[in-house]
């Protein structure tokens, strides 16, 4: 075993990242040092990984940490399984077995850490979950308050961004551009029928205002949209990759 140092406190993602690249083997196992997790459940982590699984998520099933935290912890796994496709209960359990191929092509940055079986998913990696035991906290202050959770929900729009839109931008940007257009016509239709009907003058509306600002941002999004889908070509053709990822067959598999 040889210990990393690194030279700043760069955080949990950094930390692990370190980890992995130094790592040598073909399965890795990272897992919190605050002696929560317990070392004795990573041969029934390898256990299960043998069974044809890419990653093996642990699961605090029975975790001995205050109420308020465990019921929001629940609460964001909740949505992040909603929004991701990803049924897993506990993606903050950092005791995890990975293969190393799959995390080959995972780049963390930030706090993506607890998202690694999304990115994982996404490559279309088997996920599992077993449960692990969890010990109630001796060492260290815990730092999970509500501007953990805040940032916990913006990644989640990132994840969210990347998985869907990251290779159609314009949809993302082109739905709602098309969404605002729709909105403003409604509000210049009302207008034109308010003069036309009832005779009220354009200038003491609010709705024509309204109209052609939605129109505008509208618009704004659609050019959005198409540059992001100009970036993302020649992001494409510059790298000289595919837009899909080949895996070994599992073994057994007649090739």
């Amino acid at each position: 075993m040889r210990p990393i140092y690194l030279s700043w406190n760069f955080g949990q993602t950094a930390a692990m990242t370190a980890g992995f690249d130094a790592a040598t083997g073909d399965v890795l196992v990272p897992m919190d040092a605050d002696l929560q997790n317990d070392p004795a459940d990573i041969p029934r982590l390898l256990d299960k990984l043998g069974e044809g699984y890419d990653v093996v998520s642990g699961w605090r099933r029975d975790r001995k940490d205050s109420g308020g935290r465990v019921w929001t912890s629940r609460l964001a796994n909740g949505l992040i399984r909603w929004m991701t496709g990803v049924k897993i209960n506990d993606f903050g359990c950092t005791l995890k077995a990975y293969r190393r191929e799959v995390l080959e092509s995972v780049k963390l940055y930030g706090e993506m850490h607890r998202y690694i079986p999304v990115y994982a998913h996404w490559n279309g990696a088997r996920i599992t979950e077993l449960p692990v035991s969890h010990h109630p906290r001796i060492h260290g202050v815990p730092k999970y308050g509500f501007e953990r959770v805040l940032k916990v929900m913006l990644d989640l729009l990132v994840i969210k961004l990347l998985g869907s839109y990251a290779t159609k931008p314009i949809h993302l940007f082109g739905g709602l551009g098309a969404m605002l257009a729709a909105m403003g016509g409604a509000c210049i239709t009302y207008t034109a029928y308010m003069r036309i009907f009832e005779q009220v003058f354009v200038k003491d509306q609010p709705s024509f205002l309204v109209g052609i600002f939605l129109w505008l941002v509208a618009g704004q999004l659609v050019m959005m949209g198409l540059i992001a889908e100009l970036v993302i070509r020649v992001y494409h053709e510059a790298r000289g990759g595919s837009s899909y990822q080949l895996r070994q067959a599992p073994a057994g598999e007649d090739s």
